[in-house]
């Protein structure tokens, strides 16, 4: 995923990886950034610093709490001082502009390669309290119990998990899922959140989901 707000380096970006035989996703929803990358769950990220609402560092700082996906940053600020804090806040390799493209590549060889076996064991994997919430199985694990968790049960819970402790509307709940599965009704949110209220209750947290009354839903 390209997370970088100059088209014509988004779009020089994606030829080169995409000649290269990776798949390219520019982010465009710049406002929700974090909400997007953990929806598409990109295999590394090529970040800037400065980008629009939040800067990279910031961003980058938020992700680490969510997920250990791989970070390039990338970059114009050519300075020491901008490498050591961007490592400190958990990028995995850190390249400045003008690059040269193969050096690029190389780089992002080197990084998919270091962090392929923890990417593959930890990085599709979020954290709720004590469970671990498992996307690439579909599952709520916590210690030996696994549940598993339909596909619009799935986007509900990694919506609310991104927004942990604000109240998320009916409304952006049935958008978030209407752009990801079949059209779904009020009533048919209704019971998807039933649904994973009480697969959160069999596996020991049964007040995790609290209704506000005529707005929407809050992960406590």
């Amino acid at each position: 995923m390209i997370v970088e707000d100059d088209e014509s380096i988004c779009n020089e970006l994606s030829k080169l990886l995409k000649n290269n035989n990776y798949e390219a996703i520019i982010l465009k929803d710049f406002k929700n950034a974090l909400d997007e990358i953990l929806k598409n769950f990109p295999d590394l990220i090529l970040l800037d610093i400065n980008i629009p609402y939040i800067n990279g560092k910031s961003l980058l700082q938020n992700l680490r709490k969510k997920s250990n996906i791989p970070v390039i940053m990338v970059t114009s600020i050519n300075q020491e001082t901008s490498e050591a804090l961007s490592i400190s806040y958990g990028a995995d390799d850190y390249i400045t502009k003008p690059y040269n493209p193969n050096i690029l590549l190389l780089r992002i060889g080197a990084v998919l390669k270091r962090t392929k076996n923890n990417y593959n064991i930890n990085s599709n994997k979020l954290i709720y309290k004590d469970l671990i919430f498992d996307i690439g199985k579909g599952t709520l694990i916590k210690e030996n119990l696994e549940i598993v968790l339909t596909k619009n049960e799935m986007i509900i819970f990694s919506y609310l998990l991104s927004h942990q402790n604000e109240i998320v509307t009916r409304d952006v709940l049935m958008t978030t899922l209407w752009d990801n599965a079949e059209y779904v009704n009020e009533n048919a949110l209704t019971v998807n959140i039933s649904r994973l209220r009480n697969k959160l209750k069999e596996i020991g947290y049964p007040n995790a989901i609290d209704t506000r009354k005529g707005i929407g839903y809050i992960l406590l």
